[in-house]
């Protein structure tokens, strides 16, 4: 009889320990997993890749050295994550040799600099050295309508995603496209003009300032004090470009075209007469700082200028934000009156710039392209204005919440390419247009601007990424 209580009693031991090591585990913490079956050609999915902290988890991590640690919030919204089309691995071996945040200190408050909030993560593995960033901006989709088994890119969801890491967990962060833009090159949350993709080009008529730097007040084009990531990098004396697809056309003003201050922009309206450029998908002409400089004639140019600059690495912008026009961003709009829309113009788009990127010196040697989506639809069947990643209600927005949570712009996905990717992977990991924002910041050796600097978001795991070029 003592022997049989014995072993109960080493029983139930057992089990409380298995039971609270899988209760602590990130996977735990969010809700279910919905499934999306892959498409054809597409292998079988595997467990989540990241961290093995508990995303309720206190402990402090930190991306970049410069930065004390704090802890780290639970996101206000979590939700369960997309498809999980993984082939294989969702990380690397092991992390890479550069330092994230080296020349600058992250979230700090002086010029071009960030929040005084500090970073919450700082992985012992780096993110590798990567000096130029590529980002293709595609247009007012879901997630499961771009990679999804039911996508009509699949140049895109077949060719490319084997080629890379997908993020199935990627959210934009507002509606609409200009507010996502703009929060991507300077981590402003929107304003009730640009949410509405700014139909009047009006200065904001700011009130002050807020919490993360967020200038305060109703307008679409920020005062000059308002800090970019296009400010930074030149502060550091690195490049950029925005290379703009029909920017010299249906009557656009050649080289940083936008209205002129107090003037309506007809190009906020999206119907199928208005033709293929759009001010509101070029978001630097929203930024003083930047329209007030020859910079902006100079670096908001068309995409014909990419392949010029793409001859050499020399020559190539550290970062590049490449955008189709509205006949091919993949928007279900279409430009104009009987032409083609959605995904199969974009992979047209897809096709002949991707290829360019990728057989660039600047890429093989050291190049990092990602392809997103600027916002998930805000209305019709595929409506989602989902969050992540600490999402927080936004000073000059109507307060908007989503089951008690912050509303955000829903789930777009994200494919990243790299030479330092092993490609085929995928990873469950929640992060948005933020997140890119912080990863790019850390990339370079800069501060973390706006909302990159709250605690509860985090760049790319260095851990999906190689040691050496794949």
């Amino acid at each position: 009889m003592l022997l049989v209580v014995v072993f109960l009693g080493f029983g139930v031991l057992l089990g409380n320990v298995a039971s609270s090591r899988v209760n602590a585990t990130l996977a735990s913490a969010r809700g279910p997993v919905k499934l999306l079956l892959p498409a054809s050609g597409a292998s079988a999915t595997t467990s989540p890749s990241g961290s093995s902290t508990s995303e309720s988890s206190s402990q402090p991590t930190s991306e970049t050295p410069s930065v004390e640690a704090e802890p780290t919030p639970a996101p206000a919204a979590q939700k369960s994550a997309p498809a999980a089309k993984t082939p294989s691995s969702s990380s690397g071996s092991s992390g890479a040799s550069a330092e994230e945040g080296s020349g600058s200190e992250a979230g700090s408050g002086g010029p071009e600099g960030g929040s005084s909030e500090a970073a919450a993560d700082t992985p012992a593995k780096k993110l590798p050295p990567i000096k130029h960033v590529f980002v293709i901006m595609l247009a007012d989709e879901p997630y499961a309508s771009v990679f999804g088994p039911a996508s009509t890119a699949p140049y895109l969801t077949q060719t490319l995603e084997h080629k890379g890491e997908l993020l199935t967990h990627y959210d934009a962060v507002a509606h609409d496209g200009l507010a996502d833009g703009a929060a991507l090159i300077s981590g402003q949350g929107p304003t009730a003009e640009t949410a509405a993709n700014c139909p009047n080009y009006t200065e904001v008529a700011s009130t002050g300032t807020g919490p993360q730097e967020q200038v305060l007040g109703s307008g679409c084009v920020y005062p000059a004090a308002t800090q970019t990531l296009a400010g930074q990098l030149t502060a550091k004396h690195l490049t950029w470009r925005a290379y703009i697809e029909g920017i010299d056309e249906g009557g656009a003003l050649g080289t940083c075209p936008h209205p002129a201050i107090g003037q309506a922009d007809a190009s906020a309206s999206e119907v199928a007469s208005s033709g293929p450029y759009a001010t509101f998908r070029n978001p630097f002409v929203y930024f003083s700082a930047i329209t007030g400089t020859p910079q902006c004639a100079a670096d908001d140019v068309g995409l014909d200028k990419l392949e010029v600059d793409l001859a050499s690495a020399k020559s190539t912008p550290s970062f590049s934000y490449i955008v189709p026009d509205r006949c091919h961003d993949g928007n279900p709009t279409p430009c104009s009156a009987g032409a083609a829309a959605g995904l199969a113009p974009a992979q047209t788009f897809l096709k002949q710039v991707v290829p360019e990127i990728m057989s660039s010196k600047a890429y093989e040697e050291s190049g990092l392209l990602v392809i997103t989506v600027d916002q998930a639809p805000s209305s019709g069947a595929f409506a989602d204005s989902s969050s992540c990643c600490g999402q927080p209600l936004f000073p000059n927005a109507p307060a908007k919440t989503l089951t008690g949570a912050p509303s955000g712009g829903g789930t777009v996905g994200a494919l990243l390419l790299s030479p330092y990717l092993k490609g085929d992977a995928t990873s469950q990991e929640p992060y948005n247009h933020f997140s890119l924002l912080r990863t790019i910041e850390n990339l370079f050796g800069l501060s973390h601007l706006g909302y990159a600097a709250l605690s509860a978001v985090k760049s790319f795991e260095p851990e999906m990424f190689t040691v050496g070029k794949s």
